[in-house]
């Protein structure tokens, strides 16, 4: 069997046990990457192994450390709390509280997490208000892929990215971050009009803040004065890495050692909350889609993106947003992400300039990730904690609200683009 063929076919039926969640996705990736090597000629270990990027992985642990521990004191509970004493009972500003609260945390911290420690405050103020917790869950995650998009460490596709086109977290932000400010604001507005019946429901059954106790949620301060410290020390080094000439992963990894140490965590328990299945899922796919690159597979796919596009920069970017919006909905953007930075390098090559390029697959796959509720990694985790409390959110409820605000951020972003990549 010709091996391109062999290839494809090995890729399109990992993507396809992905998308329909009927398997790890995990153990999936990880066939499909040790299947290419049994099964393609030349296509050795050491080859495939060499395609791992330890830069992304070792990032990932570090803040996976670090936020875990961080989320041991309750700080993110406690912020939940004091959304609702803010708000002062008012049902539309306690949401957008939680969401301001949800997408600053996961511009610094791996949005999965983020919003699995804000969930379980979450169901506490909507039982409070005496409405379904779900509207606000869905704002929340919404806001967690629009925050992760501002930084190298927000979302995981953030990552790849940054690791292949050799961008630094300062530069990242930079480039990204006036974006998602104005993104989030036009969210923020809108969140009335998005959950208008939802809020008005709310208000009938307005809850005194004082019922709720904030203080209550901090279980360790101790813990968390030395969570902040090495957190803030950690993103002085990623704004100054280039400077220091020190990777991203290094200092990740340094900080999250310094947090074990100081506070005095056995290291056992904390890598036992590494989330190990996520970094085994990259390690799948880098291995499954260098054999696409192997086999000459993403040579050809850039070559037809060349000659359809006519080389045309401005309409490679503005397809590649669109197309990357609509394609993370429909299967998880980081396997997505994983497949195109290849095709970018090969575009670039060929001596098209595919600066504006990353930008659009950075916005088209982290906010594209909010039209389904399968489109990234924190839609799925927290559709499953609604589904354990009792608040199943359906595929359909949920792209009611993730498809207005996905149209309106990528239709901004094209304008973004435009104004300042393509002029």
């Amino acid at each position: 069997m010709n091996e391109a063929l062999i290839a494809v076919t090995i890729f399109v039926l990992v993507y396809a046990a992905i998308v329909t969640e009927k398997l790890d996705r995990a153990a999936v990736a990880l066939l499909g990457g040790m299947a290419v090597i049994l099964l393609l000629k030349g296509y050795t270990q050491e080859l495939a192994f060499e395609a791992i990027d330890l830069n992304v992985l070792f990032l990932l642990t570090g803040m996976m450390v670090i936020a875990n521990i961080m989320g041991e004191t309750g700080v993110f509970q406690w912020m939940g709390a004091k959304a609702i004493q803010l708000g002062k009972g008012n049902p539309t500003r306690i949401m957008q509280i939680l969401v301001l609260i949800t997408a600053a945390s996961s511009a610094l911290l791996d949005n999965v997490t983020v919003v699995v420690l804000l969930a379980p405050v979450t169901l506490v103020a909507a039982s409070s208000l005496g409405i379904s917790p779900i509207p606000f869950l869905i704002a929340e995650v919404l806001a967690s892929n629009i925050g992760g998009a501002s930084t190298l460490i927000g979302d995981p596709p953030n990552i790849l990215i940054a690791s292949a086109a050799d961008i630094d977290f300062l530069t990242f932000l930079i480039n990204m971050g006036p974006y998602i400010l104005v993104t989030l604001l036009f969210f923020l507005l809108g969140l009335p009009l998005l959950f208008r019946r939802q809020l008005g429901i709310a208000r009938a059954n307005l809850v005194k803040p004082t019922l709720v106790d904030a203080s209550s949620f901090i279980t360790d301060p101790a813990l968390l004065r030395k969570s902040l410290v090495v957190l803030g020390l950690v993103l002085l080094g990623f704004l100054f890495h280039g400077v220091l000439e020190v990777e991203s992963a290094t200092i990740a990894l340094a900080g999250a050692a310094v947090l074990i140490l100081w506070a005095r965590e056995p290291a056992h328990r904390v890598f036992q909350h590494v989330e190990w299945a996520t970094l085994m899922f990259f390690v799948g796919l880098f291995v499954l889609v260098e054999a696409l690159v192997h086999v000459g597979v993403i040579d050809a796919i850039a070559t037809w993106l060349l000659a359809t596009t006519q080389g045309s920069v401005p309409v490679t970017t503005i397809a590649l947003l669109w197309g990357s919006a609509f394609l993370s909905g429909v299967v998880d953007n980081i396997p997505y992400t994983a497949t195109v930075v290849p095709i970018i390098l090969k575009l670039g090559e060929s001596g098209m300039n595919i600066w504006p390029l990353w930008w659009a697959l950075a916005i088209g796959a982290d906010l594209g990730g909010n039209l389904t509720i399968i489109g990234a990694s924190a839609n799925v985790v927290v559709a499953s904690f609604a589904e354990r409390s009792g608040n199943k959110i359906s595929f359909l409820t949920f792209l009611k609200y993730g498809a207005v605000t996905t149209f309106f951020s990528i239709l901004l972003a094209t304008v973004f683009l435009l104004l300042f990549y393509l002029r």
